[in-house]
């Protein structure tokens, strides 16, 4: 999906593969497993200290939460809605837009409680699904398994304003974001390339 819409997009393994990329995706998979070797290799301290934005799917919302990493100020129940025979698709309204979400829902997690800097994108049946804290994106469902690319869009905006480099300007706008000398490079998508992790 990243690929799609004209990232550059790299697999990260151990902490110093973080070094150089300017976003990252924590995927679905199993969230105690993925604590477990993130321990084992360090990654868990490198991803505290990754300064860039960060996008969690599934178990990647379980990871960022209070209880794992705390780089998130939510609270996550793991396979809240069910095992797996218990998986379901479900229409979610994302903001203003007309156009429905398909939200893949798959052993998926529930948020318990949140605090008030967290910004709730998405519902489903009045509970959040689609979250978002400063430069953290989470989501209880897979948005890569649809074609919908807004989410992951919405991520690499995040993406593309964080990696412009600040502009020392005059005046009562001083420490705008962005370039105004060098534009980023354009890809069919309108996306610059990132490097992220899938």
């Amino acid at each position: 999906m990243l690929r799609r819409l004209g990232a550059d997009a790299v697999e990260v393994r151990k902490p110093e593969q973080l070094d150089g990329l300017d976003g990252l995706v924590v995927p679905g998979g199993e969230s105690t497993t993925f604590m477990r070797l993130m321990r084992l290799y360090g990654l868990d301290e490198a991803l505290r200290t990754f300064a860039g934005p960060v996008f969690g799917t599934c178990a990647g919302m379980i990871v960022l939460d209070r209880g794992h990493l705390d780089l998130m100020d939510l609270e996550v129940d793991r396979n809240a809605y069910g095992r797996q025979v218990a998986s379901f698709e479900a229409d979610l309204r994302l903001g203003n837009d007309e156009q429905p979400l398909r939200g893949v829902f798959i052993r998926a997690p529930r948020v318990r409680d949140h605090g008030p800097e967290v910004e709730v994108l998405a519902e489903h049946d009045g509970e959040p699904v689609l979250l978002r804290q400063g430069r953290f994106l989470v989501a209880s469902f897979h948005p890569e398994l649809t074609e919908d690319t807004r989410v992951h869009e919405m991520f690499l905006d995040r993406v593309r304003e964080a990696a412009q480099p600040p502009v020392r300007v005059s005046g009562p706008v001083e420490g705008v974001r962005g370039n105004r000398e060098v534009p980023p490079a354009e890809s069919t998508s309108g996306y610059r390339s990132v490097n992220v992790r899938t």
